[in-house]
């Protein structure tokens, strides 16, 4: 298990089963993934930032018109996040001392997670995620708790913390602090760091792991084909295999 994984479930049961098993794949627009990755791999290395150019430069590259053969407009934005944070004396000192994409696991109430650290200061306690968003102020819709929130908790990032904190601590012995680093994508993009100290937060990162534990173990009784899995009826993979049975009274047809 590790977090995108129980995010996939949390969306949609048969969804995440089908991608695990690799039966289908989302046809989702990739263009934000390999934007926040390109930003990722500045950071982590010169070697790995080559490396992902190199084996991404077909979508990152224009083939055509007056812009061939540069950088597309999304990535242009990317290298502005890039030389924001590279020019920020804060984030360079807190992000960069750190041991990149460590890879940490353990057991949560019995079952076996892992996860991906991006920066990870040991000596110091801390450990930093480095999130790219569209806008750091922008305010999201809340689906759990019905209202308006920021942009960390509406993506469970206090969820992602929480974990981190956890597999750090049974893989080094050490407790050590979250800290989230977000740039946005906007001309000129916008940062900021964020902590967890405040009572709020950390409320909020036990209730997410207490959500874990309420939900893991029949997550884990899917994969393992024990449980069939509920499908959400509505997202990508649910519209492509759904097969009808009948008629439903037009009062009530569901709207989200």
């Amino acid at each position: 298990m590790s977090f995108s994984v129980f995010k996939d479930f949390e969306k949609c049961e048969a969804a995440a089963l089908a991608k695990i098993k690799d039966d289908w794949q989302p046809s989702s627009d990739p263009t934000s993934l390999l934007v926040g990755n390109y930003v990722h791999s500045y950071f982590e290395s010169q070697e790995a930032h080559e490396k992902f150019v190199e084996q991404n430069k077909k979508a990152m590259i224009s083939s055509r018109g007056k812009t061939k053969g540069q950088l597309k407009s999304d990535y242009k934005i990317a290298d502005s996040c890039i030389e924001m944070l590279d020019h920020d004396d804060f984030f360079k000192q807190i992000y960069e001392p750190g041991k990149k994409e460590v890879i940490v696991t353990g057991e949560i109430n019995g079952r076996l997670w892992k996860g991906k650290i991006d920066s990870l200061v040991l000596n110091q306690s801390y450990f930093c995620d480095l999130k790219t968003v569209d806008d750091i102020h922008k305010k999201h819709w809340n689906e759990a708790d019905h209202n308006w929130d920021n942009f960390i908790f509406t993506r469970q990032y206090e969820m992602q913390m929480a974990i981190y904190e956890e597999l750090i601590k049974q893989t080094f012995n050490v407790d050590c602090e979250p800290f989230i680093f977000a740039v946005s994508k906007q001309t000129p993009p916008d940062h900021e760091a964020f902590h967890f100290e405040s009572d709020e937060a950390q409320f909020r990162m036990q209730e997410a792991m207490d959500h874990i534990l309420q939900n893991q173990d029949r997550y884990w009784r899917i994969l393992m084909g024990e449980e069939k899995p509920i499908g959400c009826g509505h997202c990508e993979y649910c519209r492509k295999v759904k097969k009808l049975s009948g008629f439903q009274d037009v009062s009530a047809l569901e709207v989200y």
